[in-house]
């Protein structure tokens, strides 16, 4: 089994209890220099503002893991997941293949079909029924592979095209792309054709193993080992351990999914102000994961 990895999603929103300051913005002096010491990576999500109210802070995804990715070299950086109607996928490419280079090889592509509608039609994009969009991620996918291994390539699909897509320079090695989602009809298929990693969660070991067996199901039907397939797990809105029984408690949730085959874990910890939970969740969760 590969090493059980942690990363930290960075909160890019301003709350109450930060003074409607940037989370990740607060977290930099003292909390994400030690996070880069016990985890492997910094989580960005994807939306333009705030949820309730919407005019809490929220600063744009890219921007905020271009400027992670060069305060902290240890840690590889992704996106948690980025919607595909936010961004023309040719340039998404760039934008990736430009970041990849500068940072040495260090990023995540995490992408989905996208759900917050409402966001989509204030910014002026088309929110189309969730099956268009999954075609849209399709596409999207396979310009982004061409333009990331092919000179000049050309595609034309039902939603997007490219004709002569030059990107230099091209990411070497070509970023794995994550994508976030668990529907079985037809976002699961497309993981098996597509993905190189898997993101869910929001579910108990029960549901994930359905989901799971599903994927793995799609994946040897066109003759693909699942094996290839990262899998990993979101976790939202849990706070750090402050005792040992929350750490025990933090074991129970988890290891049932690395038994089945989770080995990634993004983590969402909230407006963390202190190391020491830090220092107990690497030593009392990482570790005895690690080691098992």
């Amino acid at each position: 089994m590969s090493q059980i990895k942690f990363g930290w999603a960075a909160p890019v929103i301003g709350v109450a209890d930060s003074g409607y300051v940037p989370i990740v913005k607060i977290q930099q002096a003292k909390i994400l220099p030690v996070v880069a010491g016990h985890f492997d990576s910094v989580w960005v999500f994807d939306h333009f503002y705030g949820f309730d109210p919407r005019t809490d802070p929220y600063l744009e995804c890219w921007t905020t893991l271009t400027w992670l990715a060069a305060r902290y070299p240890g840690l590889r950086v992704g996106t948690l997941v980025m919607g595909v109607g936010y961004r023309n996928p040719a340039l998404l490419a760039k934008m990736a293949a430009t970041l990849q280079t500068l940072s040495d090889g260090r990023l995540i592509f995490g992408i989905g079909a996208g759900w917050r509608g409402e966001e989509y039609e204030a910014y002026g994009y088309p929110f189309p029924k969730a099956s268009v969009r999954i075609q849209q991620l399709e596409e999207a996918l396979q310009i982004v592979r061409l333009m990331w291994t092919e000179t000049a390539p050309s595609f034309k699909g039902d939603y997007f095209e490219i004709k002569d897509a030059y990107c230099p320079p091209q990411p070497t090695p070509p970023p794995p792309i994550m994508i976030g989602g668990a529907g079985e009809q037809l976002m699961l298929p497309l993981i098996a054709r597509r993905a190189d990693w898997w993101n869910t969660g929001f579910m108990d070991a029960e549901t994930y193993r359905s989901k799971r067996d599903i994927l793995h199901e799609h994946a040897e039907a066109i003759g693909r080992d699942p094996a290839e397939i990262v899998h990993t797990f979101m976790v939202e809105g849990r706070p750090l351990p402050t005792s040992s029984q929350d750490s025990a408690r933090w074991l129970d949730e988890l290891r049932p999914l690395v038994e089945l085959g989770v080995t990634y874990f993004m983590l969402d910890f909230g407006h963390v102000t202190s190391t020491e939970p830090i220092a107990r969740f690497a030593e009392e969760v990482i570790a005895p994961l690690q080691a098992a």
